[in-house]
């Protein structure tokens, strides 16, 4: 009984704050949802296939919205929001290793963010900045402006082709065995002992 009045008193308490919150914020929160939302699953996720990074990036967009609209509510200098926007940019997992494309979209995920809930124009300009951000990662994302190179880490055990003058040979050698139309190559770590190197293989998709 006790546990069921709690209950209603926390529900009562919720909406009042509710009620309480301005309509902007809701625009503000609408508007932030749906550019995430266009830019992590119908951009990033087509692309890089990681359902984990879409959860990750999305929690991080929504949480840095509402502490930023919080304490945009007190007096806060231009240089803290960008001071906030620096420490949760450059954050780094210590289980693994982000990719540098990982760490651009967590970026854009801040920084929608960090606009959806500082801005102090209207809704209209609020749209055009979201619009700018994601028609500009989907146009740089698309190929259109460049060939989109990918690339692979293998294992190659032929070492006597690894000498500068054997270039040509080795990239012939690696495209018979991918299949890949090869762009260029890089040489990482040679293993004499074992008799293989690793080659980083550069091909347009």
């Amino acid at each position: 009984m006790i546990l069921q009045i709690l209950n209603d008193e926390t529900v009562n308490t919720s909406f009042e704050l509710l009620k309480q919150l301005p309509p902007k914020f809701f625009l503000r929160l609408g508007i932030n949802f749906f550019s995430v939302l266009i830019l992590i699953r119908f951009i990033y996720f087509p692309i890089y296939r990681s359902r984990e990074n879409v959860f990750t990036f999305s929690i991080f967009n929504i949480i840095i919205f509402l502490i930023t609209y919080l304490l945009n509510k007190v007096d806060m200098s231009i240089g803290a929001a960008f001071g906030l926007f620096a420490v949760f940019s450059m954050l780094r997992y210590r289980t693994e290793d982000i990719s540098i494309k990982d760490m651009t979209y967590m970026f854009l995920a801040i920084a929608l963010g960090l606009i959806n809930a500082l801005t102090k124009g209207g809704w209209d300009e609020l749209v055009l900045l979201n619009l700018i951000i994601i028609l500009s990662t989907y146009f740089l994302e698309s190929g259109l402006l460049m060939k989109k190179e990918a690339s692979k880490i293998v294992v190659y055990e032929n070492i006597e082709l690894i000498r500068p003058e054997k270039r040509a040979e080795l990239i012939t050698d690696i495209e018979k065995r991918m299949g890949l139309k090869v762009n260029h190559i890089s040489i990482g770590t040679v293993d004499f002992l074992r008799d293989s190197a690793l080659v980083h293989v550069f091909y347009y998709e």
